[in-house]
């Protein structure tokens, strides 16, 4: 029995065998690029690698967090298993955690998957910044303004977004979450209105 060769739907034979279709340009044929030619052009897209430098400063911050927070634990008071104190799952979760990154400073020096650090690496620490003043925020103004300016920031300046995809989206969250938090279940978070 004869099979005849899989074509993906509305492609041609050069489409399935990674060829670009006439009348298309390079970036429009990325559903008919095979799995190897997708990782391909994702390898010389990526940023480059970071180097055993970087990978040792990551493990010393993860080390020096996670070092901070047991002696946090610590201070907090650890119990037992049968009481435990409210340290204790802090204490086991940062011990993890030294563990993990002394793990990565000694095996990781070799590891090439990491990248260099760039301008969209600090957006992590601003969607951390920006969450942050909203919980310092809540409890002066409510939840509705913090959380109305951190959506915007979020999805306009992190996530590219359009404006109006970001206004409508933002407003319908926070509309959301006041229609959920403070009329149907009557919670005591702290609002305007």
């Amino acid at each position: 029995m004869k099979g005849t060769p899989a074509v993906p739907a509305g492609g041609s034979e050069s489409a399935a065998s990674g060829g670009e279709t006439p009348g298309t340009r390079p970036g429009e044929v990325l559903d008919d690029l095979t799995p190897e030619q997708l990782a391909a052009q994702w390898e010389e897209e990526k940023p480059p690698a970071a180097g055993a430098l970087a990978n040792a400063a990551s493990s010393l911050v993860v080390i020096g967090v996670g070092l901070g927070a047991v002696v946090l634990s610590i201070i907090m008071g650890l119990g037992t298993p049968a009481t435990p104190q409210p340290g204790l799952w802090p204490f086991i979760i940062s011990c993890v955690m030294v563990a993990l990154g002394v793990f990565q400073l000694l095996a990781g020096r070799h590891n090439r998957d990491a990248e260099k650090f760039t301008r969209m690496s600090t957006a992590p620490l601003t969607g951390l910044v920006t969450l942050a003043a909203m919980v310092a925020l809540m409890p002066l103004i409510g939840f509705e303004l913090p959380a109305l300016v951190l959506c915007i920031i979020w999805m306009r300046f992190l996530g590219g977004e359009t404006w109006r995809s970001t206004l409508v989206v933002s407003a319908a969250v926070v509309i959301a979450f006041y229609a959920i938090f403070v009329f149907a279940l009557n919670t005591s978070i702290p609002h305007l209105f």
